[in-house]
């Protein structure tokens, strides 16, 4: 091989390693925010448990973590599984894998259930139980399950509305700019006896100057 082509060669495995490089920064995982209610109300499986193992499986194109818990609760799921001992997520966070920390702390974690395994990932809601608010505790608890009927709209700018009786405005988005809001962690979106979904905050905390049919 002569001294250009290998020159050119190297080139050519620069320009590749440097593309490989900008797909896996474009391939890093992204979720759209979003208020813990629907993460409860769209999620297989609500759980709180503290994550006691850990093992590296490489049975396919990717490698999976899977995470050995001790469940301390479960407050959504009784219809998919008795028991949860083992979480599955990807081992690369580029590809939405979480990671958990082992014997410290109580986790809150959502998942769905694929195939009889329980699966969550970065874009899912898994946070430490004693970080969240009394009322994200409520809420997973039982007030979200009382609005999973009613529709969170996110609010991304102003003039927004609501254009249905079934909606509570999120507006998280406009009045904070790192999550989570004040909405996220005081507020369930749910359903009055009039019929009309609103945001309730609870009777020992609730303030009428911050809370109306559609947004506090």
């Amino acid at each position: 091989m002569t001294m250009s082509a290998r020159s050119l060669s190297r080139t050519l495995v620069s320009m590749l390693a440097f593309t490989m490089q900008l797909q896996q920064l474009a391939d890093a995982c992204s979720c759209a925010p979003y208020h813990p209610q629907d993460a409860f109300c769209n999620s297989d499986i609500v759980i709180r448990a503290k994550v006691v193992g850990k093992k590296l499986l490489k049975d396919s194109s990717y490698s999976t973590m899977r995470y050995t818990v001790k469940q301390m609760k479960m407050y959504k799921g009784f219809d998919k599984v008795q028991y949860v001992q083992h979480i599955y997520t990807h081992a690369s966070e580029s590809l939405c894998g979480v990671k958990f920390e082992m014997n410290k702390h109580q986790y809150l974690i959502t998942g769905r259930v694929y195939d009889g395994k329980i699966y969550t990932g970065l874009c899912n809601f898994n946070e430490k139980w004693d970080q969240l608010s009394q009322s994200q505790k409520k809420g997973f608890s039982h007030r979200y399950q009382q609005g999973c009927n009613c529709r969170i709209k996110t609010c991304h700018s102003l003039p927004c509305f609501v254009t249905s009786k079934s909606e509570c405005l999120w507006t998280d988005m406009i009045s904070h700019f790192e999550a989570p809001g004040f909405q996220s962690r005081h507020y369930a979106c749910v359903r009055k006896k009039e019929g009309y979904c609103s945001w309730y905050r609870g009777v020992s905390s609730y303030n009428k100057t911050m809370s109306n049919a559609t947004d506090p």
